[in-house]
């Protein structure tokens, strides 16, 4: 391994892949260094697990929705093939196949901990505690993501507890989990593990559930799952956390409430992994939370050979987000004219994997109206049209266009219900492409499907 590379990448998640993949497609020689798996977190502990243990209770529960097809559904699932599943999704956090991609697409490797040690430098630490010092004569990109973090709650620091990580790659299902947070991984993770056996309880400090989502959907999730037999408490600050003798672990509350489970989720959000980087030898100091600080063009503040994607620098917390800014680095370190990162402000696509789904990319009606935009909200039932109908019974859910009347252009959308995900796509193209109201008229929707809902909002759009 050559010590001296055009493109050095810290972090070999599907981020840093793909600066790796598009910097090497434009012709420069690029190396990356991982100190954990090839293909980081969404592969092993994040998207793809979480997914592989959403989706047989999903299937179930679709098929009991449709008459003809609910009377067949006579036993329940088997938690034994959905964790097998999910191990095979997680690649038996094996990272062979990965690393053999990297080798087939021309990219280096160096395994072991990089830490930047001065102008377009990295030191790479093994585990034989041996070093190795790399150069970029172009640059070098940090993609070294999140990992939780913990809130400064008495005695949770010092509490044996479980991330996100630890709930993905379990080899059990616990009788009795309590998930302390109402985002993301505490709704998906919490109705995943009630509907593989487990009984749950989620604690969310703030008055609603996905507290940056419309609270239409918020609700029409809290719903569900309490349907499914969740107990949801609002408003529940946790004030402690402890093990009792008996390895129980006893969260208060705020008000002298005690919730018990046998394995606590914290979920309370994410801080980026920039503490044993060696920013300082490079005058950078790191935000709240450890982020860096970019530039539309993702180059870290102050330091024009240096950059930094995906969830390290705090804009956007999604894998399909980072892969996005990873190809735009990899273009411009490539030489290639990039926009800078416009979708990142203002159409990013979010998918929560419960059921329902929840899907949604833009603005919502509260950050529109905080902007300062001129607007109009449009509602309609993702399952109050044929396709949707056709889904069964309780498929659907509030769908919602946020439309800057200024511009006629949609600016925010969201959609709740079955399958929602696949409408995601057309709701991005329209305000990537800033299409007006006027011209989606003429993007017809196929009968019948619940695409057809665009049709109904689009009416909605002329009432008075």
């Amino acid at each position: 391994m050559a010590s001296t590379v055009d493109v050095i990448v810290i972090g070999a998640g599907p981020v840093g892949e793909n600066v790796a993949d598009y910097a090497t497609r434009n012709g420069l020689d690029v190396v990356v260094v991982e100190s954990e798996l090839v293909g980081g977190e969404c592969s092993y502990w994040a998207c793809m697990p979480s997914k592989a243990l959403l989706r047989p209770t999903e299937v179930l529960a679709a098929a009991r929705r449709v008459p003809g097809a609910a009377p067949a559904v006579t036993g329940t699932v088997d938690v034994a093939a959905t964790l097998s599943s999910r191990t095979a999704f997680a690649s038996d956090w094996d990272d062979a196949s990965q690393v053999e991609w990297l080798d087939s697409a021309g990219i280096g490797l160096v395994r072991g901990h990089g830490r930047l040690s001065g102008d377009h430098e990295v030191t790479v630490t093994h585990d034989d505690d041996t070093t190795t010092v790399l150069r970029a004569t172009v640059g070098v990109v940090v993609a070294t993501g999140t990992s939780a973090s913990l809130p400064p709650i008495d005695g949770l620091d010092r509490t044996r507890t479980w991330d996100n990580r630890d709930v993905t790659s379990t080899e059990a299902i616990p009788d009795r989990l309590v998930v302390l947070g109402g985002g993301v991984v505490g709704v998906e993770m919490a109705q995943a593990m009630r509907r593989l056996g487990a009984q749950v309880v989620v604690l969310e400090a703030e008055d609603r559930l996905l507290g940056r989502e419309e609270p239409v959907a918020a609700q029409a999730l809290l719903d569900a799952l309490v349907a499914d037999g969740i107990d949801v408490r609002l408003g529940a600050a946790a004030t402690s956390v402890h093990r009792d003798d008996d390895g129980r672990v006893v969260v208060g509350l705020d008000g002298g409430d005690e919730v018990t489970g046998d394995e606590l989720l914290v979920a309370v959000g994410r801080r980026a992994n920039t503490d044993d980087l060696g920013l300082d030898s490079v005058g950078v100091v790191p935000g709240r939370g450890g982020y860096l600080a970019v530039d539309d063009h993702l180059v870290v503040d102050g330091v024009p050979w240096l950059s930094a994607v995906g969830d390290v620098n705090g804009r956007v917390l999604l894998t399909h987000q980072g892969k996005y800014q990873a190809r735009l680095v990899g273009d411009r370190l490539g030489g290639r004219d990039t926009d800078p990162a416009w979708a990142d402000d203002r159409a990013v696509p979010r998918v929560i994997f419960t059921d329902p789904q929840v899907a949604a990319v833009g603005l919502t009606e509260e950050q529109a109206r905080d902007a300062g935009r001129s607007i109009r909200v449009v509602e309609h039932d993702t399952g109050a049209v044929a396709g949707g109908s056709l889904l069964g019974r309780d498929s659907g859910g509030p769908a919602r266009l946020v439309i800057d009347t200024d511009d006629d252009v949609v600016i925010g959308a969201t959609f709740v219900g079955a399958q929602v995900a696949d409408l995601l796509h057309s709701a991005t193209i329209a305000i990537v492409g800033e299409v007006t109201v006027a011209r989606l008229w003429h993007a017809v929707p196929s009968f019948p499907t619940v695409s057809e809902v665009w049709l109904r909002l689009l009416e909605a759009t002329r009432d008075d």
